[in-house]
């Protein structure tokens, strides 16, 4: 009998064993060390504003997204806010997070993304349920399209009501960024090309201008977006470091292998946080 029970236990254990050594994301800091979430938490409970890079058909960094809200609320005042969102569509969510319209007028009246039900729907929810301020922070992208084609001038001939939609012209842009430069090589020698990155500059620079706007001091700010506005400490923090640069910032990237167990160097520095996800997690899109 106690041979049964031993050899039970001894069977629990291996499978115990086994499932640690197949996580679905390990965490990184920027030189490549493996950090628990746990100390991760603890880390950005103490700064201002942070950046979550996000993979947008990652269900691993969606849930950790929630998990994020939940634990960092604990500890602190929170403010939320996301790309996914355009500053045109605020009022609209304000009546949703207010309770005066529900889910089916929101996605009437405001530009959803097609994953926002399964993906972003829990972050805007969690804000409801805690009335938090949740902030629609992106340029409308009609125009960031028109930049796309004919720069930043394009957006001069805003009326006074697009333009607060926008972050106040005009928009500083240093081309010699590496994630723009990097933009200009992936497009090539497309027509318009060279206005491509202005298009990134100016989500960027309006994302920064509205988490900014809607920062309030004590709270800790928490926004989603794409991992390229904020990989190798760019895009977006590095607007808000132009404008304020003495608040505490922390930024985390999402990025995908085949094997977890160590950080390929190409992903070393992205992020303060780097979530590995393994490469086969089924996306959510």
């Amino acid at each position: 009998m106690k041979q049964r029970i031993l050899t039970f236990f001894l069977l629990l254990f291996s499978l115990f064993a086994y499932a640690q050594k197949k996580p679905a994301y390990v965490i990184y800091t920027p030189k490549g060390k493996q950090v628990s979430y746990a100390k991760m938490v603890r880390q950005l409970q103490s700064k201002d504003i942070v950046l979550f890079g996000e993979y947008h058909n990652n269900a691993i960094a969606h849930w950790l997204q929630l998990e994020l809200c939940h634990d960092l609320h604990n500890q602190r005042s929170l403010v939320l806010g996301a790309e996914m969102l355009e500053a045109d569509n605020q009022e609209a969510l304000n009546r949703y997070l207010s309770g005066e319209i529900d889910a089916k007028g929101l996605d009437t009246l405001a530009r959803l993304w097609k994953n926002y039900k399964t993906d972003y729907a829990p972050l805007v929810n969690f804000a409801k349920t805690n009335n938090l301020l949740f902030a629609a922070t992106n340029i409308p992208r009609r125009y960031a399209s028109k930049v796309a084609y004919d720069g930043f001038a394009v957006l001069d001939s805003l009326s006074e009501q697009e333009k607060s939609w926008i972050a106040p012209l005009p928009m500083a842009y240093d081309a010699e960024l590496p994630g723009y430069k990097n933009m200009l090589t992936m497009m090539g020698s497309m027509h318009g090309s060279e206005n491509y990155p202005k298009a990134q500059a100016c989500k960027d620079a309006t994302m920064a201008h509205f988490i900014l706007k809607y920062y309030k001091p004590g709270s800790l700010f928490l926004h989603f977006n794409g991992a390229y506005h904020s990989d190798n400490y760019e895009g977006i923090l590095w607007y808000l470091q132009q404008q304020k640069p003495n608040l505490q910032y922390a930024t985390i990237s999402t990025v995908s292998q085949a094997d977890l167990s160590k950080l390929l160097d190409e992903h070393k520095g992205r992020a303060d946080f780097i979530i590995c996800v393994d490469e086969d997690m089924t996306p959510t899109y």
